[in-house]
This record gives C-alpha cells, sequence and structure tokens, in this order.
C-alpha cells in the first residue's frame, strides 16, 4: 500500500477513534452525575447533628417571630425585678410605706429568684423549654396582675415575692431556647440583639412612669381603691401575658428533644421551623434522619436513628429510662465535683463574691435612685429661689424624715394628693438611657482593653464613683456621677460573666454561671435591705458599703486569671 493510501485511510480510523472517545466521555459525565447526585442523596439520608439540621432549617421568618417575643419576654424579666423602685415615691401615701418598708419592696423579687434558680434549672432540663416559657410568663402574668390589684404593703410584698419566684425560670430559659433555636452562625448576633432588648426595657420603665402617673387615675373597681401606680403595675404585666400566649405556639427547643432521645420529635421540630421560614412543604425538609445522642438498650449493636419513614416499619426503639430526682442529684453532684477541688474551687469562690459584690453595689443604688431623685425634686420644689444646701446628705435627710412623717402622721402628710416633678422623671430617663448607649460601646471596650482589664478598670472605677457619689452638692451632679457609675458597673458585669465562660470547662459554665447568678442576686437582695438601715445611721455608711463590695470586687479581679489566655474549651 503506498504512502498516500495509507494518509486517505488513517483520518477514517482517527475520526472513528474520536467518536469513540467522545461517547466514553460522555458517559463519564453522565456517570460522574449519577455520583454526585448519589452522593448528595446520601448526604441527606445520613444522620444530621444538631448544627447541621439548624443550617437545613434556614433563617427567616420562624426567627423573626421568635426575636419578636423576645422583647416582651426579656422585658418581663426587668420589669419584675425594677418596678417597685418607680412605684415607691407615689405609692408612699396609699400603702403608708416607712424607709424599712421601701427596702423590703425593692429586694422582695430578688428573694424569689435566689430561691427559685437551682428548681428551676432542674426542670428546664428535665421537662423541656417550652413548658417552662409558657407556664413561668402566664403564672408571672397573673402574680403582675396580682401586684396591682394590692390593697396594702402585706399584699404586694406575696404578689411581687411569687413573681420573682416565677418569672426566674423562663428568664433564664429563653437565652438557653433563643441559642438552641439558632446555628453558630447566628447565635451571637442574636444574644446581641437581646441585650439590646433588656436596655431598651429599662429605658421603658420611666417612660411609662412619665406616661401613667402624673395621671388622676383614681377610681374603685368592684370595691378595690385603684390609683395611677397600680395601673401602672397592670401594663408592666402586659409583656408576661403576651409572652406566654406566643410560647404556646412555639415548637420545643429540637436541641433539648435530641439530648432526651426523642429525635423523632426533634426532627418534627426541624420541619415546622423549615416550613415557616421558607413557607415550603415540610415534607421537602432536606433532612431525613438524627443522629442519635442517647443511645438505646434495644439497639445497642446497631445505631439507631428516629425517622419518620422507620417508624412505619420498623420497632420504635425503647425510650432511656427516666432518672428519679435522688439520681440526677446524685448524677449532677458528681459532675460538680471538680468545683470542690483545686484549681477550680479558689476561681469559682472569687466569681461568686465578684458577683455578688457588683449586683449588691449596682442594684441598691440603681433601685434606690428614683427615691433619690423624685426627694431631690421634691426638695428644691419647696426651697425654690432659697441658696440652701443640697448635698447628698441634705437630701437623704429629707427623705428619711418625710417617710417617717408620712407613716406616723398620715392624715396630714397625705392630705393633698402627691404631685411628682417632671425632673424625677426626665432623671430617670437619662440614666436608663446613658446605660442603653454605653452598652453600644461596651463591646469595642472590651476588646480594645481586654476582659481582664475592663473588669479591674471597671470595678475600681465603679467604686470611686459610688463613694464620689457622697460629695454630691446637686441634682445635676447625682445625674452625672450616677449614669456613670451604673454604665461602668453594667459593662463590668458583662466582663466577668464573659471571663466564667472562658475560664471553665464546658460541662461546668452552666453551673458556675447559675450559682454566679444567684449570688448575685443574693448580693441586690442584701443590699436593698440594708440601704435604708445605714441610711437612717447616718449619710456616709450606705455609700461606704457600696464602695467598699465594689473596691473588694475589684482587688479580687487581680487574681482572675486572663480569659484571654484560658486553657479551657
Amino acid at each position: 500500500m503506498s504512502e498516500k493510501n495509507i494518509e486517505s485511510v488513517d483520518p477514517e480510523k482517527k475520526n472513528v477513534t474520536e467518536l469513540d472517545k467522545d461517547i466514553e466521555g460522555e458517559d463519564g459525565n453522565s456517570n460522574s452525575t449519577v455520583e454526585a447526585e448519589t452522593a448528595r442523596t446520601s448526604d441527606q439520608e445520613s444522620p444530621a447533628t444538631f448544627d447541621k439540621a439548624i443550617e437545613g432549617a434556614g433563617f427567616g421568618i420562624f426567627n423573626l417571630i421568635l426575636l419578636f417575643v423576645s422583647i416582651p419576654a426579656q422585658s418581663a424579666a426587668i420589669f419584675e425585678s425594677s418596678s417597685m423602685s418607680y412605684i415607691l415615691p407615689v405609692a408612699e401615701c396609699d400603702l403608708r410605706l416607712t424607709l424599712e418598708d421601701k427596702g423590703v419592696l425593692n429586694a422582695v423579687a430578688y428573694a424569689g429568684m435566689t430561691i427559685s434558680a437551682i428548681a428551676w434549672g432542674y426542670l428546664a432540663d428535665t421537662k423541656g423549654r417550652k413548658k417552662i416559657l409558657y407556664w413561668g410568663y402566664l403564672i408571672d402574668a397573673v402574680c403582675v396582675f396580682g401586684s396591682a390589684l394590692s390593697q396594702n404593703f402585706t399584699m404586694l410584698v406575696v404578689f411581687k415575692f411569687m413573681g420573682g419566684l416565677v418569672v426566674n425560670g423562663p428568664a433564664a430559659v429563653l437565652f438557653t431556647y433563643l441559642t438552641e433555636m439558632h446555628g453558630p452562625k447566628h447565635r451571637s448576633s442574636v444574644l446581641m440583639i437581646v441585650g439590646m432588648v433588656t436596655s431598651t426595657a429599662t429605658v421603658s420603665l420611666p417612660l411609662l412612669a412619665w406616661g401613667i402617673f402624673p395621671r388622676d387615675w383614681d377610681f374603685q373597681f368592684w370595691g378595690l381603691n385603684i390609683h395611677s401606680w397600680q395601673i401602672y403595675l397592670f401594663v408592666l404585666g402586659i409583656p408576661s401575658l403576651i409572652s406566654g400566649l406566643i410560647f404556646c405556639a412555639m415548637p420545643e427547643s429540637p436541641r433539648f428533644l435530641m439530648a432526651q432521645g426523642r429525635n423523632e420529635e426533634a426532627l418534627e421540630a426541624f420541619k415546622q421551623i423549615y416550613h415557616v421560614n421558607s413557607r415550603k412543604p415540610k415534607d421537602s425538609y432536606p433532612i431525613k434522619a438524627l443522629v442519635q445522642e442517647v443511645p438505646n438498650r434495644k439497639a445497642a449493636k446497631d445505631e439507631v436513628i428516629y425517622t419518620i419513614e422507620e417508624k412505619k416499619t420498623a420497632d420504635v426503639p425503647e425510650k432511656k429510662p427516666t432518672r428519679t430526682l435522688s439520681e440526677s442529684l446524685k448524677a449532677g453532684l458528681e459532675q460538680m465535683k471538680p468545683l470542690a477541688r483545686k484549681p477550680l474551687l479558689g476561681l469559682a469562690l472569687c466569681c461568686y463574691t465578684m458577683q455578688f459584690g457588683i449586683f449588691l453595689g449596682m442594684n441598691t443604688i440603681r433601685l434606690w435612685l428614683p427615691q433619690l431623685f423624685a426627694s431631690m425634686a421634691e426638695f428644691e420644689a419647696l426651697h425654690a429661689g432659697e441658696d440652701v444646701d443640697a448635698s447628698m446628705c441634705t437630701i437623704l435627710e429629707f427623705s428619711v424624715n418625710r417617710t417617717a412623717e408620712t407613716a406616723l402622721n398620715y392624715a396630714d402628710a397625705c392630705a393633698e394628693p402627691k404631685v411628682i416633678s417632671m425632673d424625677m422623671y426626665i432623671n430617670n430617663i437619662i440614666v436608663s438611657a446613658t446605660g442603653f448607649v454605653g452598652y453600644f460601646f461596651a463591646g469595642g471596650i472590651i476588646r480594645a482593653l481586654g476582659p481582664k482589664r475592663m473588669m479591674t478598670y471597671g470595678l475600681f472605677l465603679s467604686g470611686t464613683f459610688g463613694l464620689i457619689l457622697y460629695f454630691s452638692v446637686s441634682s445635676l451632679m447625682t445625674l452625672i456621677v450616677a449614669a456613670t457609675f451604673l454604665t461602668i458597673t453594667g459593662i463590668a458585669v458583662s466582663s466577668l460573666l464573659g471571663a466564667v465562660v472562658a475560664l471553665f470547662p464546658t460541662q461546668l459554665r452552666t453551673v458556675v454561671v447559675a450559682i454566679a447568678m444567684m449570688c448575685g442576686r443574693f448580693g441586690a437582695l442584701s443590699g436593698n435591705l440594708l440601704f435604708p438601715v445605714f441610711v437612717q445611721i447616718g449619710c456616709l455608711p450606705p455609700f461606704i458599703m457600696v464602695s467598699s463590695v465594689l473596691l473588694l470586687s475589684g482587688t479580687l479581679s487581680i487574681f482572675v486569671p486572663n480569659p484571654a489566655k484560658a486553657t479551657f474549651s
């Protein structure tokens, strides 16, 4: 065969070869597509972790509803612990309050919170988040409405104590519920928004007082005497009622359900979240199975996976046996053993003492400030145009004498309706707004100085400003010093809680934070009971008490390790 003929044949062979390659390529691409589709389907059907499942549910309308309901829910807790401080100047005559009575009313909600802390933690971990949230807020609403109908001091104390006892549960569970309803990507942002809600609720208290107290709303309802301060308390109970009703329609935390081995219910909760967020049918939710976090005795040899589809064809795995109360307490104490030994024992005691001191100093001034502003406004109105001493000691002496006069000579002291100056409301609004603004700068300040330095510097500054209040010579100076004091102390509290989270192992963090908060509330209780006692002893003792506990906390913070160098995870 000639060279020319060979050339004429070769192109045909070449075309045939290239055609074969194209066919093989198409088959290869087809196989790759099938393999990718199979892999994706297999990935969807494989058991998913909580983070993967909550990510698959998406972020949308459901999460916005959850953030919306957190506004009245978080406000309810703030209102329960702080509302008494605003009604004291107004309800003084109606309830015939002594100075000690005012201290009790400021402190009694914290007494309920302190007593119920551990019990609520146990119930939330065994009964679920949803039940605690809707029952807690609904019962709290009943307590608040009961306090609004109170006709005497004893009745008001009982309802406020019950309110503190009840609201402590859902208020603590709310943060857990919010974090368990969001993936890692959105958790920090959600908690920041809730922090903003807390600051907003603090500002709303004096705003509502400003709008309600000046009104002449005195009437009888079914034989009960109703005054403007009772209308104020009734309005403050509405957020609890709204929160309880909305949480009735919310799903249980899927994180809690998975931890209990109830994966079938958890999957339904994920599907509900997905359906609301995407507005697609529940059946289109991409996750079909969840990892089994709790092993079952019946399927010890095999990995047990709850799914809706498998339930129809397979036996339902045996549920994990429920622990008795004594077994749960024993397991809890066993888990807490490291806190009773070095090196965590000394660190934990240090944090508890600091939390006690910070809450004592901060909440004593915060809850007595409306009374101080009201006394200042009344004193300045009585001595308008006169060149008189308006120092802190003069105002405190005036307040003590007026309260004693009201209690002893009720007919004369309360013959005319008590008028509260607008300056009292404006000053409280400014102080609350300053704390709200300070919240926005807190993150940047902590990042710039570091949590340890911020905590130490903040506590020493707070102790100093607490003592400077004693030297105040005017309402303006008191306003500036008090606003600065409360803002710095609030940032120091955030720094301490951040340090607790970083310095303790994961399995102990919740316990340490819960005990620290219990110590803090006991500090607030102690400070508000001691303040009127010290005021009657003299002008200086109450400010020495506030300043000394904060300076002690600042000194202890020096010995706390730097959270940035923490080794626990």
